[in-house]
């Protein structure tokens, strides 16, 4: 068959309510501004995907970038795979790292709903697969007890087996009473996660580590800045922890590079900065390969198309940041969460997307 043409492609900034803001060791995330990508096609499909900003002081230059490279679209067709490789040699010299990294991603994941959307079909079943439940953890920032007890036996009460809290308190007495706490709470059936968001060096991540160990913890994520993969690795060396990293992973040569430094024992994707579907795929080769299992990092909408077509596919993070703006929001069903079709089932509802535009 042959591909529609891309006719343009438009990007709309918002700033979401979150239900449940996110409070980390490195900074507070109340709420969650988005861009929002359409391509539109000649034969009038449009695709959708948005990116998270982090901080909507990002939103105008990112939109500002959206401008510039999605010139050059126009005219071609929904082909984001070729997209991908053709934008990531034009940008070889000045590299594709942040911000411009995002948004190159950003659309070809629009490309990929276009596509499905064209044809019909999830795009889980385009890259070989099929739509199937995944199991998920309920993610959480740093906690405030007792005040996030219900929330957090509710989680367990809706069928989540695993739930993520972040950590790095000032001092480490904090992180163990929370953690102790956290534990009681979801009970010992539970799989328990921690997230250091990057705040500690080294010598005194094992030393905050080594006084977790009796709580059983899954993994324990970013202890150190996401940079530092000799860090990453000594800590694992030291405290014997299994160290989770990889959502800063940039393009599959960020996954190489943290295997070769051994890193981590997992290997957390973020769609955003691992170069969208394109990028993902290959990545998730160079996971396999290293036996390292996968683990996604938000956009559960687009994610958990990627990660049932993941070899090593591990937990899917459950955490809303754009349920407040799309039409059909993705719920988590005891536990696991199923991509939607066609493309990546998602649906803008654009009384929202006018009440919380920026």
């Amino acid at each position: 068959m042959t591909l529609p043409l891309v006719s343009t492609v438009r990007a709309r900034s918002v700033d979401v309510p979150m239900a449940r803001p996110l409070r980390t060791a490195s900074g507070s995330i109340p709420t969650a501004p988005l861009l929002l990508l359409d391509v539109v096609t000649e034969s009038g499909v449009v695709g959708h995907a948005y990116l998270f900003a982090y901080s909507r002081l990002m939103l105008p230059a990112m939109t500002a970038i959206v401008g510039e490279v999605a010139s050059g679209l126009a005219g071609r067709s929904i082909a984001p795979t070729r997209y991908m490789h053709d934008m990531r040699r034009e940008f070889r010299l000045l590299g594709t790292q942040g911000l411009l990294g995002m948004v190159l991603s950003g659309i070809e994941m629009a490309l990929w709903d276009a596509f499905g959307k064209t044809v019909d079909q999830p795009v889980a079943t385009l890259l070989g697969g099929a739509p199937v439940a995944l199991r998920a953890y309920d993610s959480y920032g740093m906690v405030d007890l007792p005040r996030d007890e219900a929330a957090l036996r509710e989680s367990v009460e809706s069928g989540f087996q695993a739930v993520k809290i972040k950590i790095g308190y000032p001092d480490a007495d904090h992180d163990v009473a929370v953690v102790r706490r956290v534990r009681e709470i979801v009970g010992d059936d539970v799989e328990l996660m921690v997230d250091y968001t990057q705040a500690l060096d080294p010598p005194e991540a094992c030393r905050r580590i080594r006084r977790l160990r009796d709580f059983d913890l899954y993994w324990v994520e970013e202890p150190v800045a996401a940079e530092d993969l000799a860090g990453h690795s000594f800590v694992r060396r030291a405290t014997r922890a299994r160290i989770q990293t990889g959502e800063n992973w940039w393009f599959p040569e960020g996954c190489r590079a943290a295997i070769a430094a051994s890193a981590s024992d997992f290997a957390m994707f973020d769609l955003m900065k691992i170069g969208g579907f394109t990028g993902w795929m290959l990545a998730a080769g160079q996971a396999h390969a290293a036996s390292l299992p996968v683990s996604s990092h938000l956009f559960v909408e687009a994610s958990a198309h990627a990660m049932a077509v993941t070899p090593t596919g591990g937990w899917m993070e459950y955490l809303d940041l754009a349920g407040a703006i799309l039409q059909d929001p993705c719920r988590p069903v005891d536990g696991h969460v199923t991509a939607a079709g066609p493309g990546l089932g998602i649906t803008w509802n654009e009384a929202a997307i006018e009440r919380y535009a920026v």
